[in-house]
């Protein structure tokens, strides 16, 4: 699952990292949460292009706007039978880029939740994989908005949470871009990430609250 995440590289940075031609402006997060806008970048008839989409995806044919709540994330396992998912599944897919994920960890008691920072050990950042979906309104104004796909968790991971979001390996990204190439012939795309590149540590309750932004999201603190 990923219920908040953070993105805080610079417009040029991200750009020469996944290789984005056209990008639009946007401000560093420590603490996105869905409803907001961040970057996601896709294949605009063969441009790389970055754009700021809604947090919660939002099919076409829904009737109101708060249904993209419900839709933050979808299981990789099963999005080519979810109606609001087996339409976008090749022509609608996306990346959403990432510095860390947050997840909160249940205590043996099951009474407190401790906010975990989960990153990459080198810190760089990663690539979520996507779908995204234009509805509009009663006036006719488009929103975009995307889902974060998840999976079983790796092996570091799975004493946090079951589930943890799905990474696209940076040699299969040109692919998960490409409305040419069908899900089916991405074998291994949905596969956990190597529990051995990635971290975690305990972080604040600070970030609990989505009104709050900044480094402060980040620090560690003992257990």
């Amino acid at each position: 699952m990923c219920g908040r995440y953070s993105q805080i590289q610079t417009q040029q940075k991200l750009s020469a990292i996944f290789a984005v031609e056209e990008s639009a402006d946007f401000e560093a997060s420590y603490n996105i949460a869905p409803s907001q806008l961040a970057p996601v970048i896709l294949n605009v008839d063969g441009t790389r292009v970055l754009n700021l989409y809604r947090w919660g995806l939002i099919p076409s044919w829904a009737k109101e706007i708060k249904m993209g709540y419900k839709i933050i994330n979808a299981r990789s396992e099963t999005i080519t039978e979810k109606p609001a998912c087996r339409r976008l599944v090749n022509s609608r897919r996306c990346l959403v880029p990432a510095d860390a994920v947050y997840e909160w960890q249940k205590s043996e008691d099951q009474k407190t939740k401790t906010p975990m920072r989960i990153s990459m050990q080198s810190e760089a950042p990663f690539a979520m994989a996507g779908l995204w979906d234009e509805w509009r309104d009663a006036e006719g104004r488009p929103l975009r908005s995307y889902t974060i796909l998840t999976t079983e968790a790796n092996a570091l991971l799975k004493d946090v949470h079951a589930r943890m979001p799905v990474v696209i390996p940076p040699e299969m990204v040109d692919a998960w871009l490409d409305p040419g190439i069908a899900l089916k012939d991405m074998a291994g795309v949905f596969d956990p990430y190597s529990d051995e590149e990635m971290a975690y540590y305990p972080v604040s309750t600070f970030v609990n609250s989505p009104v709050n932004n900044g480094p402060d999201c980040w620090e560690r603190v003992e257990g």
